[in-house]
């Protein structure tokens, strides 16, 4: 990878103020080498270009890190492991789980996670509603669920219910604005405007809870 890349990934996570582990835009550019090296084979992703894959990938995930906030986190329809790959990689001691149905991106993740030395990833090859986690003393595993708008946001609480309590957090990721809940029993706490350098496209998180 050129040298380049990487001085935009920098120039990205300072103009974004984020405060991140050293050498963590090493590893990403690992990343983005892996997943461009599987893209030939199983087509993760349509974004081709290395340089694209900066602003619309690595970028773009990191954006939600001041979000995330503390507690064991689900990626939920992770695809590639966007946005769990590089939110796992700037958060070492938060434990992650990257959740696809997909079996060819899990496999990609798997390797990904063996590749980057990720012992905080643990890789789920199920549809989301078939995934029972092991209930620890009646506590649920999860304080925050993140979805990239894989799916509407009333399929995303709908199909997460069971993995939720009164305090999990669940932050989806959009483009456009679409702030409108149809489901009951949830509340909208904040909507975020996430600005990502280098993406001329409007980014928004959404921070939703169930209701007491």
């Amino acid at each position: 990878m050129s040298e380049h890349l990487i001085d935009d990934l920098n120039a990205g996570i300072n103009e974004m103020n984020l405060v991140v582990p050293e050498q963590l835009s090493d590893f990403l550019i690992d990343f983005i080498g892996l997943l461009i090296h599987w893209n030939k084979a199983f087509n993760l992703t349509a974004v081709r270009d290395p340089q694209e894959m900066i602003s619309k990938h690595l970028l773009d995930s990191l954006s939600v890190l001041p979000y995330i906030g503390e507690g064991d986190v689900i990626d939920v329809g992770s695809g590639a492991g966007l946005p769990g790959i590089p939110l796992a990689l700037a958060l070492p001691q938060t434990q992650f789980v990257l959740n696809d149905s997909n079996g060819k991106k899990t496999r990609f993740l798997t390797q990904a996670k063996i590749a980057l030395k990720l012992d905080n990833v643990e890789v789920v090859n199920k549809r989301i509603e078939d995934y029972r986690p092991a209930d620890e003393a009646g506590k649920l595993p999860f304080d925050v669920i993140i979805a990239r708008a894989y799916a509407s946001i009333d399929d995303i609480l709908s199909s997460t219910s069971h993995l939720q309590n009164d305090k999990t957090r669940i932050l989806v990721m959009q483009g456009k604005l679409d702030n409108q809940i149809g489901l009951a029993g949830y509340a909208l706490n904040e909507t975020h405007r996430l600005d990502v350098p280098g993406l001329d496209a409007e980014r928004h998180l959404l921070e939703i809870q169930k209701q007491h």
